[in-house]
């Protein structure tokens, strides 16, 4: 049986506030779906760190804010938070920025890599091959609690394949690059001398100065009767209504920027962050510049090393995966990805 901690998503019904807390996809347990963490590994010895640049970054300069969200177990309690001023990529790193890191380094992305069938007792052959998950609408209304009804594991996708062989990024070198694990999202910080954010970082930057709301954009899911990012409307995972333009992901910078210039801080797709992952961290956090502990455990799978992601995605809505919603915190499995996850890096402010 082999985990699905690729996704980093939530998968439930609107169901108590407990069930719709859990990271389902931590619990989705299936034959043939293998996570990415047994992949050959490759090394990041031979990436040269870059020196940095702040053009396309935004200058964030810090403070204090309520962090967290009392709807959600592992986002609670609500805490003071002080961060220092860092600089912050406004958008996603695309796809055509991902292509000039690859190019640069011949990286080999862990959806890239080979598995080792003595890794996958059991497992089908065919399941065996570089690739990695894609979302795949369902013909109709199904149960919620099977996310391998509308989760494939494709081979040949990556992230210069978002769907599998005979894809291809031409013509979508503005949209987030996707199937990147914190690995690769790390290799790339690395490469242009930046970071990950910090989860508090992260979420400090999508309040904008707003402070502490429903969503990172205020209390109204429709401000003005507009859709102001990109995640999911209509009946979940068989009919998209696209009220917002896009099924899927949409090009960076399409929806409004934040009072801080920052754009797609919530929805579009899901963002890896520095901070391993536990649900219990926020009740011994410090109140300076917390970057998270120091070890990773999910007791939905406490084998797995885990680290933080935010924002939510193209598939989140009330109906699926509230964790689009402010404070809320996602997690996922460090060598695993999927088309409705990404990255934005940081640096420090000198």
């Amino acid at each position: 049986m082999m985990s699905l901690a690729m996704i980093g998503l939530s998968c439930q019904t609107k169901q108590t506030a407990e069930e719709k807390t859990k990271d389902s996809l931590a619990k989705c347990i299936a034959d043939g779906m293998p996570t990415r963490a047994s992949a050959i590994l490759a090394s990041q010895e031979n990436i040269v760190e870059g020196k940095g640049s702040k053009d396309g970054m935004v200058l964030i300069k810090g403070g204090e804010f309520l962090m967290g969200a009392d709807e959600f177990p592992d986002s609670r309690p609500m805490h003071k938070v002080n961060v220092d001023p860092f600089y912050m990529d406004e958008h996603e790193v695309t796809n055509a920025e991902f292509a000039r890191f690859v190019k640069a380094t011949n990286y080999k992305t862990v959806a890239e890599r080979p598995l080792n069938p003595a890794d996958y007792p059991g497992v089908p052959a065919d399941k065996l091959v570089p690739g990695s998950a894609v979302f795949t609408p369902t013909a109709q209304k199904v149960s919620l609690e099977n996310p391998l009804q509308w989760w494939n594991y494709v081979p040949g996708a990556s992230w210069s394949q978002p769907e599998g062989k005979g894809s291809s990024i031409k013509g979508r070198e503005n949209l987030p690059v996707v199937h990147v694990s914190y690995e690769d999202a790390s290799a790339y910080a690395k490469w242009a001398g930046k970071r990950l954010p910090t989860e508090a970082e992260w979420e400090f930057a999508a309040q904008g100065g707003r402070g502490n709301h429903t969503y990172y954009w205020g209390d109204q899911l429709k401000p003005g009767n507009k859709w102001v990012a990109n995640i999911y409307q209509g009946s979940f995972p068989d009919h998209n209504l696209k009220e917002d333009g896009y099924a899927a992901a949409a090009p960076v910078k399409t929806f409004p920027a934040n009072p801080f210039g920052l754009y797609d801080m919530d929805g579009n797709v899901w963002e890896w962050c520095e901070d391993l992952y536990r649900p219990d961290y926020y009740q011994k956090s410090p109140a300076k510049n917390p970057t998270g502990p120091t070890d990773s455990y999910d007791p939905d799978e406490p084998g797995a090393v885990k680290r933080v992601q935010r924002g939510g995605s193209f598939l989140c809505s009330d109906e699926y995966c509230i964790r689009y919603k402010a404070g809320s915190r996602g997690k996922g499995e460090v060598t695993s990805g999927s088309n409705n996850l990404g990255f934005r890096c940081v640096m420090a402010a000198k």
